[in-house]
């Protein structure tokens, strides 16, 4: 058992960074400690400075190791050291918050021993807070889409880049999906960069309609959904170089696109990537040289609007847009799909045993859902994320369907923190 009294002070470039508690287990499969995620993020500094140096960063911390829940902090610590710099940042909310801008490896070291396992910066920088210089492309797999099924919509992103005059830049997520980073030119508001992203979702989708799909809600996708509100004010991914808090500590690598076609999320793990690193450098060195414009896909949602597309829908805590279609999930609709809910929990862990205890007294009918008609929603609290589970029971024939019963788990994530209710503070993340 790690001592939680135990200190070492590590110098990186000139600088002391103290890590606390070292020994501290934060992957308990293979006995990855708090150490030793430090010393990864040194070993890789060059090339994770690469994606967060200069950007504020959103903490998201895991004090009890990668298999408890993590919580956002957005502010930074009262008690950090001088040389970690911040920044204000205003939110659509319009509250404030300063937070932490990394500019050198020490900085790397540092927020590892705050217990953040992976990286979560904005597309700005600390210089120019209003004007984004990357253009993300978030591919998130609905449940039993294969990896092979991702990595051929991240080619079709790659070609539709192009023909609009950017250039993407590939990595794994780390997780179930795949990045892909398009540099551009620091000239055009969130709501712009945003208009272009739904824009490429939506010619993502024309080019690969049985593969890709731009739709917001998780009750009508399918395949692979191009999450263009990844690019909304306010929204972080994972960057470039972080460990991910799953299965073997996989990491967010860049990746050369020859490397694409066939390549194996679980080779890219803490203990491989540093080696990777050191013998072909990294692939996405001379990134933001390549930086773009986005005249031609603002051409491109332009023509879409005269079209009559209507703007695709937004995170729910945003205000609704003057464009945009009503903000009315599908299940909510007048002509209502067979959705029931299943569990509201603290964690997916416990959402996921609620739900099989769900399967175990409806077993006729649980063997007739498809992967898709699983939604399991990672949903935004305050500071932390909870998990909602619904069944869509669109495969099960009327007369069999379940009818909606009290939840397994009925976790109420504002209950006793003053928050504006129950139902009205649901976000899902994506």
């Amino acid at each position: 058992m790690a001592d939680r009294d135990a200190k070492e002070i590590i110098e990186v470039n000139g600088r002391e960074v103290v890590i606390s508690n070292p020994g501290k287990l934060f992957f308990t499969a293979n006995g990855i400690t708090k150490l030793d995620m430090v010393r990864y993020y040194l070993a890789v500094a060059d090339g994770a400075l690469r994606g967060v140096a200069g950007r504020p960063m959103v903490l998201k911390r895991y004090v009890n190791g990668a298999e408890g829940e993590a919580f956002f902090q957005k502010r930074a610590p009262s008690a950090r050291p001088e040389w970690v710099e911040t920044v204000e940042l205003r939110f659509p909310s319009g509250r404030t918050a300063q937070e932490v801008v990394i500019t050198d490896a020490a900085g790397l070291a540092w927020v590892a021993n705050l217990g953040c396992i992976d990286l979560n910066p904005h597309p700005v920088r600390a210089t120019d807070l209003d004007h984004p210089d990357e253009l993300r492309v978030d591919l998130d797999p609905v449940p039993g889409v294969p990896f092979g099924q991702i990595l051929d919509v991240a080619l079709v992103a790659r070609e539709a880049l192009a023909d609009f005059g950017l250039t993407g830049w590939p990595k794994t997520s780390g997780s179930r999906g795949f990045h892909i980073y398009a540099p551009i030119l620091p000239r055009w508001t969130f709501t712009e960069v945003r208009a272009c992203a739904v824009a490429l979702a939506r010619e993502i989708e024309r080019r690969a309609p049985d593969q890709a799909t731009a739709r917001w809600w998780k009750e009508e996708r399918h395949g692979v959904f191009v999450d263009y509100n990844q690019n909304a004010k306010d929204r972080t991914v994972a960057s470039a170089y972080s460990i991910r808090p799953a299965g073997q500590a996989r990491v967010s690598t860049p990746l050369r696109w020859d490397e694409v076609a066939g390549c194996d999320p679980d080779a890219f793990t803490i203990k491989t990537v540093p080696a990777r690193f050191a013998d072909i450098g990294d692939p996405w060195a001379g990134m933001h040289e390549a930086a773009g414009s986005l005249d031609a896909l603002l051409e491109l949602a332009e023509r879409n609007r005269r079209d009559g597309l209507p703007d695709a829908p937004w995170p729910p805590h945003f205000a609704r847009q003057e464009a945009e279609a009503p903000r009315v999930q599908p299940s909510r609709r007048r002509s209502v799909m067979p959705l029931i809910e299943v569990a509201r929990a603290a964690s997916q862990a416990e959402a996921l045993a609620g739900l099989d205890r769900w399967k175990a007294r409806h077993r006729e009918a649980a063997a007739l859902l498809e992967p898709a008609d699983v939604l399991v929603d990672s949903m935004r609290g305050r500071s932390s994320t909870w998990t909602r589970i619904r069944l869509n029971l669109r495969n099960i024939p009327p007369d069999q369907r379940p009818p909606q019963e009290a939840l397994e788990v009925d976790y109420d994530p504002w209950h006793g923190k003053g928050g504006p209710g129950r139902f009205a503070g649901e976000s899902p993340t994506s």
